[in-house]
């Protein structure tokens, strides 16, 4: 059995969870999410007890696998509606920045063209200044999709730690070659 699905998943009081067949949608003061479950796993909303249970048949692996996925999705679901999600990205080297310019995101990374990334719907990000980037919504994947993507520009290396990375990521760093006498 999924431990982590065993958990039901508390909802706040300014939440609407609806549930119509397969498809469950989570309303809260941020926006609203609507998410189609697989058909292995069992879904309840408690209207009274203001919580959503997630069950499967575990005699299957697979299953016990959807069981968790399913009730971390309903979670992630419920925390974006009402917190939202962030991501900060930091641009490092000389000449490298970063800007938004309506709805594309422009990157000078070293490239002899600047790179345009079309911004997806339902985020929001901006360059408190040029060195910095913050990416925030309320779908978990989206963020974490598009900032991997805007990393994925030009990740940074290990000798001079050049490029786009996550704000607090350790690179590590290779020494250069030596001259020996």
């Amino acid at each position: 059995m999924s431990r982590i699905g065993k958990k039901p998943v508390a909802v706040p009081a300014n939440v609407k969870i609806g549930l119509e067949g397969r498809k469950i949608s989570v309303e809260g003061p941020l926006g609203k999410l609507d998410w189609d479950f697989r058909p292995e796993v069992d879904v309840k909303f408690d209207a009274a007890g203001k919580q959503v249970t997630v069950s499967a048949d575990n005699a299957v692996r697979q299953n016990r696998a959807y069981h968790g996925l399913t009730r971390a999705m309903i979670q992630n679901m419920v925390v974006g509606v009402t917190k939202g999600y962030e991501k900060k990205l930091e641009v490092v080297g000389v000449g490298y920045l970063a800007a938004v310019q309506g709805n594309t995101l422009q990157l000078r990374v070293g490239y002899a063209n600047e790179i345009q990334k079309p911004i997806p719907a339902g985020l929001k990000v901006t360059c408190p200044d040029q060195t910095h980037i913050s990416i925030k919504g309320i779908d978990k994947q989206l963020v974490g999709q598009f900032a991997a993507e805007v990393r994925a520009v030009r990740k940074p290396e290990p000798y001079k730690g050049k490029g786009v990375r996550y704000e607090g990521e350790a690179v590590r760093r290779k020494a250069g070659k030596t001259v020996t006498k």
